[in-house]
C-alpha cells in the first residue's frame, strides 16, 4: 500500500494562516472614498477659516435681533462681550469639528484598510451620525451645507462597498 504525499500548496486558493487575503476591489475603493472625505473635511474646514469674519458677523448679527427681541420682551440680553465671545467660540467650534472630521475619515480608511471588522461597523455608526447632522443643517443655504452633502454622498457610496458579499467574504478572512 503506498500513499500520495500531500500537496505543497502550488496551485491552491486557499489562504494560509500566515498568508493575508487579496484585499477586493471593493475595500480599496472605499478606502480611496474615505480619504477624499477627509479632504472634502479639510477643504471645508479651510473655507470655514478663511470666511470666519463673515461667520463671526453673521452670528453677531443674529444675536443682536436676538437681543432686541428680549429686550423687548423683559427678558435677559447679552452684552457685546459675550457677543464678541459666542461668535469667537462659534468659529471655534466649527474648526474643531472640522479637523475631528478629517481625523475620523482618516482613521476610518486605516482601519478599513486593514480588514477590520469593528471598523466597517464604526464607520457605519458615524455614517448614521452623520445622517442626522445632515437633517439638521439641510435648511441653511451656505456653501457648508453642499460641502456636506457632498460628504454624505462619499460616506453613502463608502458605506454600501463596505457592506458588499466580497468585502464581508475579505473580513471574514481576516477574523478567522
Amino acid at each position: 500500500m503506498t500513499y500520495q504525499p500531500y500537496p505543497t500548496g502550488g496551485g491552491s486558493n486557499q489562504v494560509s494562516s500566515g498568508e493575508r487575503p487579496p484585499q477586493p476591489a471593493t475595500v480599496r475603493t472605499a478606502v480611496r472614498l474615505m480619504l477624499a472625505g477627509a479632504g472634502l473635511a479639510l477643504l471645508s474646514t479651510i473655507i470655514t477659516l478663511v470666511y470666519s469674519s463673515r461667520i463671526k458677523n453673521a452670528v453677531m448679527t443674529a444675536a443682536q435681533k436676538a437681543n432686541a427681541t428680549n429686550a423687548r420682551a423683559g427678558k435677559a440680553t447679552l452684552t457685546t462681550a459675550q457677543i464678541h465671545s459666542l461668535a469667537n467660540a462659534y468659529v471655534v467650534l466649527l474648526a474643531i469639528g472640522g479637523i475631528v472630521g478629517v481625523l475620523l475619515w482618516l482613521w476610518m480608511a486605516w482601519a478599513n484598510n486593514k480588514g477590520s471588522n469593528w471598523a466597517r461597523i464604526v464607520a457605519s455608526v458615524l455614517f448614521g451620525l452623520n445622517t442626522i447632522l445632515l437633517v439638521l443643517v439641510a435648511g441653511r443655504a451656505s456653501i457648508s451645507v453642499i460641502f456636506f452633502a457632498v460628504g454624505w454622498l462619499v460616506g453613502l457610496v463608502t458605506i454600501v462597498l463596505l457592506w458588499r458579499r466580497d468585502t464581508t467574504a475579505y473580513i471574514g478572512q481576516r477574523v478567522r
